[in-house]
């Protein structure tokens, strides 16, 4: 039943039982009944109750929510019209980029976004492939997980984990309060310089934009992934390695061998460990792979021999080999060049409407095209990080 029939029956079963002339047989059932009336009552309260919150938050009226800027929160100030896909925008979209031409009042209409930071869409067939080529070639942005909320919203998360007790017959156990903490995703520009060096009078529509995916994938999923591994959080995405781990899974290596990898899977939470993965540099994963046992064979791997190929695989536990932290033998003290992690726990919130913008470079007189997206991340659950530092010099 919905709110106005509960409340119809319960003016009903009042009135039944004001009426002191008529006999009650079935007190016990109108009792459950009223219970059970109660409750749901309480129930569509307090879901009304939330979706008053949540639109508060929305529209940034919450007691404590900061709107940082507004920028492409809402819908009806950006339509990406299918008019985008024609080649009529596409090539007057070119030639914006290429010659700074103005895209005709026409096209803009229906096209281009409302908000002043951005000059002109992407067309929404270029903006597919570059989302699509962004997520193929990185090596860990297919590894986390993806949102699309809208920035400046808390996101709750879990502490803690309530724990099944055994207890007596005829006893009760504590009762256990779920804590939860919250993440809150903010406005990050991500932008890029994007560099068209073929002759502008020949170039053709799908050579433009062949190379402008190029110019903006190659940039963006650097920066992105980048920012997921190492970023301080401060203008862009924090970073995996900028949490700081639970005591004991911070590890100081001063040489590389076989107690390295025993020792950070013996500090890695058992509960944790079925997706919790390597990350390093091909560098440093070479040294691990180059261990030898006394005889100098690799150690495992006594008929390997020089025609092996690596697996890139440590202990049954997949390697992801990036530029994005130092290598070992590089790495100064106190520096992390490894860690193990499951990236499942790490969200990317990405606002993936993406346009550019031409400007002049007073200093060079160069003309700039640059392009703009939306992006933060954080990670949700740290439990499952893993750090390894170059230990001082013995």
């Amino acid at each position: 039943m919905n709110k106005e029939q509960l409340l119809k029956r319960k003016s009903e079963i009042s009135e039944l039982l004001s009426d002191e002339t008529r006999s009650i047989d079935n007190l016990d059932a109108i009792e459950t009944e009223l219970r059970d009336i109660n409750n749901q009552l309480a129930a569509i309260e307090k879901r009304e109750q939330l979706l008053n919150e949540a639109r508060s938050i929305n529209e940034g009226n919450a007691a404590g929510t900061n709107k940082i800027e507004t920028f492409n929160t809402d819908p009806s100030n950006e339509k990406r019209e299918l008019g985008t896909n024609t080649v009529e925008y596409r090539n007057a979209f070119m030639n914006y980029v290429l010659r700074g031409e103005a895209i005709p009042t026409e096209l803009r209409a229906n096209a281009v976004t409302k908000t002043s930071d951005i000059g002109s869409v992407i067309p929404q067939t270029v903006l597919d492939k570059i989302i699509e080529k962004i997520e193929a070639v990185g090596m860990i942005l297919p590894l986390i997980t993806r949102t699309a909320i809208k920035g400046g919203v808390t996101v709750p998360t879990s502490a803690v984990k309530p724990v099944a007790t055994w207890v007596a017959e005829s006893s009760g156990s504590d009762k256990q309060k779920k804590t939860t903490g919250s993440i809150t995703f903010n406005y990050h520009k991500l932008r890029c310089a994007v560099a068209v060096s073929l002759e502008v009078e020949t170039m053709s529509l799908a050579v433009f934009e062949t190379t402008l995916i190029n110019n903006i994938v190659e940039a963006m999923t650097k920066a992105i992934e980048q920012a997921i591994v190492s970023g301080d959080g401060s203008g862009k995405p924090k970073g995996i390695l900028a949490e700081t781990p639970v005591d004991g899974q911070a590890l100081d290596v001063a040489k590389i061998n076989y107690k390295t990898l025993t020792d950070a899977e013996a500090a890695l939470p058992l509960e944790y460990e079925a997706s919790a993965i390597w990350t390093m540099t091909k560098k440093t994963f070479m040294e691990f792979s180059a261990m030898t046992d006394a005889d100098g064979q690799p150690i495992a791997r006594t008929n390997y021999g020089i025609s092996g190929k690596p697996e890139r695989i440590l202990l049954g536990r997949p390697v992801v080999l990036c530029n994005y932290v130092d290598s070992f033998a590089t790495a100064t003290e106190g520096t992390a060049f490894a860690f193990l992690f499951n990236y499942k726990d790490y969200i990317l919130n990405t606002n993936y409407q993406m346009g550019v913008k031409k400007y002049e470079d007073n200093e060079t007189d160069d003309q700039v095209t640059k392009a703009i997206m939306i992006v933060d991340g954080k990670v949700v659950d740290k439990n499952s990080l893993v750090v390894l530092k170059k230990a001082p010099a013995a």
